[in-house]
């Protein structure tokens, strides 16, 4: 009832709002536009809501008449049953049923769904924007319900969380409550046992273990071959890296040969399906041949004492040009990232602390990599800078590096800008005063106002917020660009693991974690989508990436080289470099 007069006061308020642009001729019309979208989404919401409000209404009413007596359960056997409409979401948005309708052949090609950005996931709100569907009679035992408070999925035991992950012939779980299960799952159970779990449920359920399906028994399954697909589809295109481990793709294969022999006419879809994994899968195969590739080449090139004979200058003299490269390196090496690497990180701590054997999950190995992308990138901005003995090149070296950043800025590649940033405030290169007593200052306020850590980087946030606003309302490619700084959003991940029990005190999953970790993972899933629009320079990106860079002492070593030592600490340190160096 809240929700409903909430919609009722959003809808009134917005059509006093239509009201008074209308009485003004120079309203812009698409300012009219966008507002008449949005009394048309609060009117499909509010008629939802109706709807579930009245369905529950009407199952509350029978179960109290009918009091303590037991009643027969329709599938899902635990947790909570949903209808097939058109569904409210977690935050807010309308869900459409996923399953293909008829025989329509353009619904039947598109049972593989395409992962939907943050703004169809999730929408704007904060929490689940559900019902408890009480139009399903619970358990008789707290522990085989799932838990909603103000209608929102707040816990549950893992055995019903799994039921209500599984299809039937008239239910689908919605795809945010798949998308956030399936990520945080993993805290408590391994892919492939889940999916074991998954398809044992469904077995039973159904009655699938029977060696002969005939018409009857799939005119009484009706749906659930395409619902169970679609569910295939999601995990297969949401969290494509579990399949590498061979358990699931056996699993994989033994459940969609089973429903291509009940379902003939599904032969199609599951074939797109296993089509789509496959390309996955061999995309991300050729991305970490790629990175083994280079990371040899780098290591002849130090075996060989390799000079180089340039700098980044003569290589790429313009700024904004490098930035773009530097853009293409960030969204191929963020697109490869799994967005299940970052609960299987944590999980793979649990796991140590416990003492467990970890050795069949899955590696965090492309999110690994793209950390030290970042450490390459500060250290090839370090090296570049302390490689010139010469104080007027080295000022030009700064100077270009900071212009580098604020192009960064202009494309919404916060990353790259961080590790430049991160770069020159080493502590080898902050030494350098006398060339930074020659550096245009001026263009330093940008950076050190981007860089400042106060208020937990409000700045920087700030800033990519801005940058997220002009993503989802842009029209060009180079536009819907956004690379956060990674080492904070892990960090704010972490914190969130760190801050919320996994579990209630009653042993329950705390599904409100579930929730803040898929709203925020959900966030790089929209910007991993993003196709770079700038063209690529093959000298730039071999020399940015295969360019060997200097190590912590070898650093400190050119830079006291650059700038000689001015006090007995560093003058002690010089002596100690060089003494190494000369073994």
């Amino acid at each position: 009832m809240r929700l409903l007069e909430g919609e009722k006061r959003r809808l009134r308020m917005l059509h006093r709002e239509l009201e008074s642009c209308l009485d003004h001729p120079d309203t812009p019309l698409r300012d009219l536009e966008v507002l008449k979208q949005n009394i048309q989404r609060i009117e499909n919401q509010f008629h939802n809501l109706d709807e579930e409000y009245r369905v529950s209404c009407k199952a509350a009413f029978i179960r109290r008449s009918l009091g303590n007596k037991k009643t027969s359960r329709s599938q899902p056997a635990i947790g909570v049953k949903q209808t097939a409409k058109p569904r409210p979401t977690i935050f807010g948005t309308v869900a459409q049923p996923q399953s293909p309708q008829g025989n329509n052949k353009k619904n039947r090609e598109s049972v593989v769904p395409q992962m939907l950005t943050l703004a169809q996931m999730f929408g704007s709100g904060s929490g689940y924007v559900g019902t408890d569907n009480n139009n399903t009679p619970h358990s008789d035992t707290d522990t085989e319900a799932l838990i909603f408070q103000n209608g929102n999925l707040h816990s549950g035991p893992l055995d019903a969380l799994i039921q209500h992950l599984v299809p039937t012939t008239d239910y689908y779980p919605d795809r945010t409550y798949t998308f956030a299960f399936l990520l945080s799952s993993r805290l408590f159970i391994r892919p492939h046992e889940l999916l074991a779990e998954v398809f044992k449920l469904c077995v039973l359920q159904q009655n699938l273990v029977q060696e002969r399906v005939d018409n009857q028994d799939r005119t009484r399954l009706d749906k659930f071959g395409p619902h169970l697909v679609n569910l295939l589809s999601e995990w297969t295109e949401m969290f494509p890296y579990d399949f590498r481990d061979e358990r699931m793709m056996k699993q994989l294969r033994d459940v969609t040969q089973r429903v291509i022999y009940i379902y003939p006419d599904l032969r199609k879809d599951i074939n797109n399906l296993s089509y789509n994994l496959v390309t996955k899968l061999t995309n991300l195969k050729s991305f970490e041949e790629n990175l083994a590739r280079l990371e040899t080449e780098e290591q002849q090139k130090v075996q060989t004492q390799f000079v180089a004979t340039t700098d980044i200058i003569e290589t790429c003299p313009s700024p904004l040009k490098l930035a773009q490269q530097l853009t293409h390196i960030e969204l191929e090496r963020v697109s490869m990232i799994g967005p299940e690497e970052f609960v299987q990180a944590f999980s793979k701590e649990r796991l140590e602390s416990e003492h467990l054997n970890y050795h069949d999950m899955k590696s965090t190995r492309n999110l690994e990599s793209y950390v030290q992308w970042f450490n390459r990138l500060s250290y090839l901005v370090a090296s570049e800078i302390t490689s010139h003995m010469k104080k007027k090149n080295r000022v030009k070296m700064v100077e270009y590096f900071i212009d580098v950043a604020k192009e960064c800025i202009n494309i919404g590649n916060f990353n790259s800008l961080m590790a430049i940033i991160a770069g020159m405030n080493l502590s080898p290169v902050t030494r350098l005063k006398k060339t930074w007593a020659k550096v245009n200052r001026d263009k330093l306020q940008i950076l050190e106002h981007q860089m400042d850590p106060s208020n937990n980087f409000s700045s920087y946030r700030s800033c990519l917020k801005a940058a997220m606003w002009r993503s989802e309302g842009a029209g060009e490619e180079r536009e819907k660009i956004v690379i956060p700084f990674f080492s904070l959003f892990v960090k704010d991940l972490y914190f969130l693991n760190e801050g919320c029990a996994s579990k209630q005190e009653d042993g329950t999953v705390n599904f409100q974690k579930c929730w803040q970790m898929a709203k925020q993972v959900s966030d790089l899933i929209s910007w991993q989508q993003v196709e770079c629009p700038f063209e690529k320079s093959s000298s730039v990106l071999n020399y940015i990436l295969t360019t060997p860079v200097y190590k912590e002492s070898m650093l400190s070593l050119a830079s006291y080289e650059c700038e000689t030592p001015d006090n007995s600490y560093d003058r002690e340190r010089y002596k100690q470099l060089k003494s190494q160096m000369s073994l």
